[in-house]
């Protein structure tokens, strides 16, 4: 098998054991999308085409609140800016790879695929082949999650009741904490998650995720910057 596919197929089955958290995602979505008045036909195409949890489960809820189709659009695209932060930390290792290859793994990115992906490119592993099996992976099982939730969410028990929601960002947490080697990064990590805690005490909607992200980020630049000029 040539090499490319060996690691497309690597990062396919590297993602699989994360589907049980994102099948209850896909399904609370979907149910959640109906109940709020899109077609079934609808649903599936915000999947199919924006594949984005947290910025579909955004829009659904504004939807639900009759929000303007422009403040919806500008919503979830700032929910979603944090991907921009994913995609800038892969780029040092895509750098040689085309532009279409970028985008087209940019695209596809998720929480979970990148976690899987940065941590192959830390030991030295990683390739966009591996890349986009990962995250090849998340779509599938976000899509058939999605379609489960259209066709059989009124007779299927709510995944919530049973915590399988919070599988999904416990699970990130899991593949983050041990990518956090150096001391700047457990600095960054932390700034990040008291940001995070205070935004989404003090701050209407989701903006908090978004500030808490580039400030975190800046903190981390301003210590690398410490080290070089110490």
């Amino acid at each position: 098998m040539p090499r490319r596919l060996t690691d497309v197929r690597a990062g396919f089955l590297a993602l699989t054991p994360l589907w049980l958290g994102a099948a209850p995602f896909g399904v609370i979505y979907a149910v959640s999308a109906v109940a709020a008045g899109l077609s079934p036909a609808q649903t599936v195409a915000m999947s199919l085409f924006v594949f984005a949890g947290a910025s579909q489960f955004t829009a659904v809820g504004m939807f639900a609140a009759a929000a303007t189709p422009t403040a919806i659009i500008v919503t979830t695209l700032i929910v979603n800016a944090r991907h921009l932060l994913l995609a800038a930390s892969l780029s040092p290792y895509l750098r040689h790879e085309g532009a279409w290859v970028r985008l087209g793994l940019a695209t596809q990115l998720t929480d979970e695929s990148y976690a899987i992906g940065v941590r192959q490119f830390l030991a030295g592993r990683g390739s966009p082949a591996f890349q986009f099996g990962a995250n090849i992976s998340m779509y599938l099982v976000w899509q058939c999650s999605t379609l489960v939730g259209v066709l059989l969410g009124r007779v299927l028990p709510d995944p919530a009741a049973y915590g399988l929601d919070l599988v999904f960002p416990l699970t990130f947490v899991g593949l983050l904490v041990p990518l956090l080697r150096k001391r700047d990064s457990h600095v960054v990590a932390a700034a990040a998650a008291a940001l995070t805690l205070v935004g989404a005490l003090w701050l209407p909607g989701s903006w908090y995720i978004l500030l808490a992200g580039v400030a975190a980020s800046a903190v981390g630049a301003l210590l690398r910057l410490w080290v070089v000029n110490c």
